[in-house]
């Protein structure tokens, strides 16, 4: 059996390498659409998406659920018990796909009420349900992925969703460039989403051949009354987190304007891009938190907690200062200065993309361990004063309210409280412990922002010499300072480590090569 170590390595190698291609191939997407459609299509798109979103609290929780239910059979290679939980997930997504086009339906009469200024865009409707129909018909043929995600197989998933996505990108832009039509741009989407679905679900056909037998085998009544006890208190993670991260645009575009969610939708495209490549890492690593909490103790958990802490930090350390500084020139140069968001906005985003970022490890841990039971009613909690505070904000201060509202509300609930239930259920830190260590990151991150600005001020201009001189201070500065204070750092060490005889492998084995071909 393959170690937890080189799963996690193979799917965080697949993860970077397509990320990396899609998020080119989104940029230059993105550049010909807002060549040849408005800035009022943009917003339509963010605002559909996020209300979709909220209909896909249909979903309940039962992906998480069932990834948790299938950690254990997997390992103990219990065929009959994965095909049951399979069965009873393959009946559950297709009623929740039946459930989001109904919901879809039901909701055409309501959108148009979260629109301030309604766009003289035709076909408003029809546009709506193609937005419904692309969300629907994934959960009528996706429910497989979920054993190749337990299974520590990721990066196969990973590889069939950017293929078809560097299909679709293609495909959209060829579309507008001949049609300069948005309703044939989501057609395209319709039918690339179908080809993908099918496709991996042949694949997984072929991987687990048990999936093809279509006898019904029912899971045990235990194993069904844990499953939707885990779903019941999911829900309000689900409810919490759907609230919190996909009702901005409709705050946006109700009190602002649907022009103002266009220009954030552009942002949102690279924050959302960074945090995409990061979560796609952590849940490629995810199955294996879940199957070393099936097979180990506390001790062990800590140290692996501490060792993702550390990288968590590192990367969103990172990623916040490049932001920070290099956001809106690139804005600039990407798409022009009409498309830019003031910088008081812009660092309100970062604050908050850091906050939620920084989480990362926490939540990771609690969803891989199950322990989602003990915190079910923080999330409500959050999503109440999100939606409150930013309603307020937003008519204040504009979109910056917004998310200064989604900050208030993470710092008020889940900040905190997604740490103590891991530290009191899976790990030996304390609270405590958690939060000095978190402190002496975020002080790290904010001077390391001082050293950069004090730098950058004098390349102030948004010219694209200035941008590539922004691009390697802030490259470099904040890394190398990072590595200067935790050189001596066990886990700096063990990734050094890791790294150093991955490449001493690679270096031997093309050097055996060449002396195999003499």
């Amino acid at each position: 059996m393959e170690s937890r170590t080189s799963n996690s390595i193979r799917n965080i190698k697949v993860t970077i390498v397509c990320q990396i291609f899609g998020i080119i191939l989104n940029l230059v997407s993105r550049y010909i659409f807002v060549r040849i459609l408005t800035a009022e299509y943009l917003g339509l798109s963010g605002l559909f998406t996020n209300i979709l979103t909220v209909l896909s609290m249909t979903d309940l929780g039962f992906g998480t659920a069932m990834s948790y239910q299938l950690y254990k059979p997997i390992s103990e290679k219990k065929v009959k018990k994965i095909k049951g939980l399979m069965l009873l997930y393959r009946k559950i997504y297709t009623i929740i796909g039946l459930s989001i086009i109904f919901l879809g339906v039901c909701t055409i009469p309501i959108y148009p009420m979260l629109i301030n200024n309604l766009p003289d865009i035709k076909n408003l409707d029809l546009i709506y349900m193609l937005f419904v129909i692309n969300s629907a018909i994934t959960y009528f043929f996706s429910y497989k992925r979920i054993l190749l995600i337990s299974d520590q197989k990721k990066y196969i998933d990973i590889i069939y969703k950017y293929f078809f996505m560097f299909l679709l990108n293609i495909l959209q832009i060829i579309g507008l460039i001949i049609t300069h039509n948005y309703i044939a741009y989501l057609i395209i989407q319709i039918i690339t989403t179908c080809l993908e679905n099918i496709s991996i679900s042949i694949k997984i056909n072929k991987l687990y051949p048990y999936l093809k037998d279509n006898k019904n085998v029912k899971i045990n009544k235990k194993d069904k009354k844990e499953l939707f006890t885990s779903v019941k208190y999911l829900f309000f993670h689900k409810f919490g987190g759907i609230v919190l991260n996909s009702t901005d645009n409709i705050v946006t575009s109700k009190y602002i304007g649907l022009v103002v969610v266009g220009l954030y939708s552009n942002y949102y495209l690279i924050f959302n891009a960074l945090h995409g490549m990061i979560s796609q890492l952590y849940n490629s690593v995810v199955a294996s938190i879940g199957n070393l909490n099936v097979e180990t103790n506390r001790k062990k958990m800590t140290n692996t907690f501490n060792k993702m802490f550390f990288v968590n930090f590192w990367i969103y350390h990172f990623t916040s200062i490049s932001l920070l500084f290099l956001i809106n020139p690139f804005i600039v140069i990407w798409l022009g200065e009409d498309y830019l968001l003031s910088t008081f906005t812009v660092i309100i985003l970062v604050i908050n993309y850091y906050i939620f970022g920084m989480r990362k490890t926490a939540m990771s841990f609690r969803y891989a361990t199950g322990n989602y039971k003990n915190d079910w009613y923080s999330p409500i909690i959050e999503a109440v004063i999100n939606v409150g505070v930013s309603i307020i904000l937003a008519k204040y201060i504009g979109i910056a309210g917004v998310f200064l509202g989604t900050i208030i509300s993470s710092l008020c609930t889940n900040f905190w409280f997604e740490p103590l239930v891991i530290c009191k259920k899976s790990l030996a830190i304390t609270l405590k412990d958690y939060f000095n260590q978190y402190f002496k990151y975020f002080v790290v991150t904010l001077s390391n922002i001082g050293f950069v600005w004090a730098i950058l001020h004098f390349f102030a201009d948004y010219t694209f010499i200035n941008f590539l001189i922004k691009i390697i201070i802030v490259a470099i500065i904040p890394n190398i300072i990072v590595i200067l204070l935790y050189y001596h750092n066990e886990n700096f060490i063990y990734f050094k480590d890791m790294f150093l005889n991955k490449l001493n492998s690679i270096l031997n084995k093309k050097f055996k090569n060449k002396e195999i071909k003499n």
